[in-house]
């Protein structure tokens, strides 16, 4: 559930007189080429020489086809370095695997180049397609994009060499090597079976870790470090994938809540040798290793050991000779302890950047080889978000945070050798959401750059936060997708409710088209409420869009960010601990009951939506409060936490062996006999993540007590539904339903709207 933050496809959005006249904002053009937000764009990087900049742009006439694109820097210039038809032909058939992995980045609905690195010299562009490795050779005359592999295997993940003389990628679940310049593709490793995966990433740790890959280079180019899961403790789960013409039945390892994991072994392989060292992951063995990075010297390993109850993580330290290892650092927790990426070896002195939640918010700390702090880099009640760049040479550290607000993303600076880590200086000035790329040096950055009435704009600025160029301005003018829609965009209001324990809850509300404070609108609640994702953000993103059109379709458009969410402290967060499905509704219902309070409210005309964690919350909406809301919309919604993967579910509600009353507590169908309200319940039938399964429960529980609902199911689709035709017609469904409930003010009763 998580949901993985990358580069924005976003839209510049102008208020005030404009020019132009404004068009009906209907769903086929928001699920239609060109994107409305304007040039897509992914993936924007700085070269390691800082003299370009690359990124991943979709064609106009077709906004889910990608093609590697390069600004360069000197010259101004912009332009297309591999189109991905040049080294495609026809539509191609992924993998099983590359399809799971594609699922697991939310990056399903997209062709072409999907992905791409930079090596270390700057000379290499490696990309895969196809199934197959290719590289662009930037020193050679005419710019020559190499083949590297030609497989019927589909070869994955490839990774180059700092020294650039090598491509690690993953072929059948075994690590194999290939030369830039020359050379047959070599195994690395030959011990892949149907349970045993060498530099492949878990299920979990590509779903709810954050981690992608499997393996990761040395810095001198001589060693692989990769781990080697074990998946047989993993019970095989047999589901059926529904599709438009077949039945498919599954087998796979899923690893439900309360049972047992993979198992690992971290190695290190010597390229030229092949011999390999196993580190010393400790004696416990039911453990996650969500993180491993090499230390600068290229003789020691790092990585980090998460107990199961994910209250402990540990920062250990291998040598690579012979694998002995030492714990450096523990982070405890009585709940959980959060992951991060923020972990920076410095080269220059025996020291390392860290960052950690234990005063109540993620902050950045300076550590020594032993463990010990040597000082405290930032302070304050605002979160940093991420570890941005270092420059050592300068003695800086750059990091993005919420010092501003929670809505807002901003980047900072602070000196490696401050004595008042309270004070921060803030280098983005534009309120709104940025996010941020820099080079190796930490000398300049690539800013993408939205707010909720602006547009993406992707610049190249320096540290000092001085815009240096413009990579996309996107422009709202006549000719621009959005630009027949602009004079009906709905300000984006942000405010906060303080609730009756105490905490302040963020929203933002966007008023209907021609909006008359005399008359009262039905509310569209879009909701998600799981921890790792906050709804209330002054961004742009395609889930506005939805809520502009609900805007100019006569609804007030609201959402709130309940206890548990991130980004607000660990406190507001931790109340989620033990109790998911029990702190949520409590705290939305402060933004409903403020909600009935607005002179503008129908309070008889409040429904809600949501999707994944949001679908939950729409169900525990109506099961929790029958009567409060005139209908729900519920999207491939979990409703019982069992069916729910370890990693995430473990987190916040233990183990269901050790924990049943929570698991109790948490299910829907604990409370879905309370259920009176109209309800609209969706689900992909190849679904692998929340499994088709969940809404299968809960249809058989609400049959068996006779309890009228609506029901859309989509043959083949997984989590995500992904691609335009299917996507228009969730939201063609969705529209429909709440608008016969709330617009057209139908029955109060479930029973008497049936199709």
């Amino acid at each position: 559930m998580r949901t993985r933050l990358t580069v924005l496809l976003i839209s510049f959005l102008l208020t005030g007189t404009v020019f132009g006249q404004d068009e009906p904002l209907r769903l086929e053009r928001i699920f239609s080429s060109p994107d409305l937000a304007g040039p897509a764009l992914r993936q924007a990087e700085l070269s390691p020489a800082g003299d370009r900049v690359t990124f991943l742009k979709a064609r106009e006439d077709d906004r889910n086809l990608l093609d590697l694109w390069e600004y360069h820097v000197e010259d101004e210039t912009m332009r297309v370095l591999v189109a991905a038809d040049e080294v495609m032909s026809g539509e191609v058939e992924l993998s099983a695997a590359e399809q799971a992995r594609r699922e697991r980045e939310r990056i399903a609905d997209l062709r072409g180049i999907v992905d791409y690195r930079w090596s270390a010299d700057g000379r290499f562009l490696l990309f895969p397609i196809g199934g197959n490795i290719f590289a662009l050779d930037m020193e050679a005359e005419e710019r020559a994009v190499r083949q590297l592999t030609d497989s019927e295997a589909f070869d994955t993940d490839p990774q180059i060499a700092p020294d650039g003389r090598h491509v690690a990628f993953v072929r059948d679940r075994d690590l194999w090597l290939v030369g830039t310049e020359e050379g047959e593709a070599r195994p690395l490793t030959d011990s892949a079976t149907e349970t045993i995966a060498n530099g492949v990433a878990e299920f979990i740790a590509q779903e709810e870790m954050g981690r992608s890959t499997g393996f990761w280079w040395s810095p001198t180019g001589q060693h692989v470090a990769f781990l080697q899961i074990d998946e047989s403790p993993v019970e095989v789960t047999r589901r059926y994938e529904v599709n438009a013409e077949s039945i498919e039945m599954v087998e796979q390892r899923y690893p439900y809540a309360g049972t047992d994991n993979v198992t690992y072994r971290l190695g290190v392989i010597d390229i030229e040798s092949g011999d390999t060292t196993w580190m010393d992951l400790g004696e416990e063995t039911d453990i996650y290793i969500p993180r491993v990075k090499w230390v600068p010297n290229g003789e020691q390993l790092s990585f980090q050991r998460q107990s199961r109850d994910q209250q402990t993580l540990e920062l250990v330290i291998a040598n690579i000779d012979g694998g002995e290892s030492r714990t450096i650092l523990t982070e405890t927790s009585e709940t959980w302890v959060n992951l991060h990426d923020d972990l920076h070896f410095l080269s220059g002195m025996p020291a390392f950047i860290w960052s950690s939640e234990r005063d109540g918010f993620r902050h950045l700390y300076l550590y020594d080889y032993e463990g010990e702090v040597i000082r405290r880099l930032t302070e304050g009640s605002w979160q940093v978000d991420k570890l941005a760049g270092v420059d050592e040479e300068m003695g800086m550290v750059y990091f993005t945070g919420s010092e501003v607000s929670t809505t807002e993303k901003h980047l900072y600076r602070q000196s490696l050798i401050t004595r008042s880590p309270e004070v921060v200086n803030r280098i983005s000035r534009r309120s709104g959401w940025h996010e941020v790329s820099m080079d190796e040096d930490a000398r300049v950055y690539v800013d993408t750059f939205s707010n909720s009435r602006q547009p993406p704009q992707l610049s190249l600025q320096n540290v000092d936060g001085e815009r240096l160029a413009w990579l996309v301005e996107n422009r709202l003018d006549d000719e621009h997708p959005y630009g027949p829609y602009r004079d009906g965009h709905q300000a984006t209001e942000f405010g906060s409710i303080v609730a009756p324990e105490g905490h302040e809850l963020h929203y933002r509300l966007i008023r209907p088209t021609d909006f008359d404070p005399e008359e009262k609108y039905p509310v569209f609640v879009h909701v998600y409420g799981g921890p790792t994702h906050r709804m209330v953000t002054d961004s742009w993103s395609r889930r506005m869009l939805i809520d502009q059109y609900m805007a100019r379709s006569g609804y007030v458009v609201f959402s709130l960010d309940n206890r548990g969410v991130e980004r607000q402290g660990k406190a507001f967060q931790d109340a989620a601990h033990l109790k998911l499905g029990q702190v949520e509704m409590p705290d939305q219902m402060v933004g409903v009951d403020w909600l009935r309070q607005q002179d503008f409210v129908d309070p008889d005309r409040i429904g809600m939506f949501g999707w994944s964690y949001g679908g939950y919350m729409s169900l525990m909406a109506l099961a929790q409060y029958p009567g409060e809301f005139a209908a729900g919309v519920s999207v491939a919604p979990v409703t019982d936490w069992t069916l729910y993967d370890t990693h995430y579910t473990e987190r916040y509600m233990g183990r269901p062996q050790d924990q049943p009353d929570v698991y109790e507590q948490g299910n829907v169908l604990t409370y879905a006999d309370a259920m009176t309200d109209p309800l609209l319940l969706v689900h992909g039938m190849a679904d692998d993540n929340v499994l088709f399964t969940h809404s299968t429960k809960l249809m058989h529980e609400l049959q068996n007590r006779s309890y009228p609902f609506e029901l859309m199911t989509y043959p083949g689709e997984k989590h995500a539904i992904a691609g335009d035709g299917p996507r228009l017609h969730v939201y063609r469904t969705i529209t429909d339903f709440l608008d016969r409930h709330l617009l057209e003010g139908e029955s109060e009763n479930g029973g008497d709207t049936m199709q």
